[in-house]
């Protein structure tokens, strides 16, 4: 599990993260909720090497957070490469099933091509753009 210090610090583990699973967590030192699921979400982590858990103290990231629409802790975003956030949800002990339902969903064999880049480099040409102009009959 990462400790997240700043905004640079969270953008730079999810470009990091390629196409692995991220879960990022939203605590509180203070919040009860959040000291009562951190050892059964380290245990999860210890389970998944694959997936790459992130923390974000809240206190310390207020701004980030906050434009985040984090509003209760704990809080849970999972994300994964270029396809950005796939799900965001509050959860405590009791409703855990919902993090290892998510890790379930989410946490998916991709395949191998990379992450989508478009057409590539492929142009449409103005000369080969279709134009408005009626259909050539071909029949004789």
């Amino acid at each position: 599990m990462v400790d997240i210090h700043s905004t640079q610090d969270f953008l730079g583990a999810l470009s990091q993260a390629e196409e692995r699973l991220v879960i990022v967590e939203f605590y509180g030192t203070w919040c009860a909720s959040c000291r009562a699921l951190f050892p059964k979400l380290r245990r999860t982590a210890e389970e998944h090497p694959e997936i790459l858990f992130l923390k974000v103290n809240f206190d310390e990231n207020k701004p980030m957070c906050k434009s985040m629409n984090v509003k209760v802790l704990p809080y849970f975003h999972f994300y994964r490469g270029a396809d950005g956030q796939l799900e965001s949800f509050s959860c405590s002990l009791a409703k855990f099933q919902k993090i290892k339902d998510a890790i379930l969903t989410h946490n998916t064999a991709r395949c191998s091509i990379g992450p989508p880049r478009g057409v590539g480099d492929l142009k449409l040409e103005p000369s080969l753009a279709p134009k408005d102009k009626p259909a050539e009959s071909t029949s004789a």
